[in-house]
């Protein structure tokens, strides 16, 4: 049998950096950092991060690959991108993928943005 979800995400976290929530708001808003929300749109209609950059989990890797013509240039691996999603599963995911191309300081946020709304933190959107 293969592996499953949770082994996939265990397996991520296990390669990338992770942080909380309150260290992910300390940073946001830095030149050299970038949030990356990897929800889908109808949960980012529902609000995001102040100023983080929406990447839907599915077109990641053709908006993060500088050679496609779906690149976005805010995404680069000169920053450090710290990822989030709903939970922290598709965001360890995605950091992986991040780092898998190069990426050299991706950080998955713990909790996603459950646990940021849950401590009323700002959102936009």
């Amino acid at each position: 049998m293969g592996k499953s979800a949770g082994d996939m995400v265990a397996q991520a976290n296990a390669e990338i950096d992770t942080m909380s929530i309150e260290a992910a708001r300390d940073l946001a808003g830095a030149d050299n950092v970038l949030i990356l929300d990897v929800r889908e749109e109808a949960e980012v209609a529902k609000g995001k991060i102040p100023g983080a950059l929406h990447v839907s989990r599915g077109l990641l890797e053709f908006i993060a690959d500088s050679n496609s013509p779906m690149h976005n240039p805010s995404l680069t691996p000169d920053k450090h991108v710290v990822v989030v999603c709903a939970s922290g599963g598709r965001s360890a995911l995605a950091g992986k993928t991040l780092k898998d191309m190069g990426f050299q300081q991706v950080t998955n946020m713990l909790g996603g943005m459950n646990a940021w709304r849950a401590a009323g933190y700002d959102i936009e959107g």
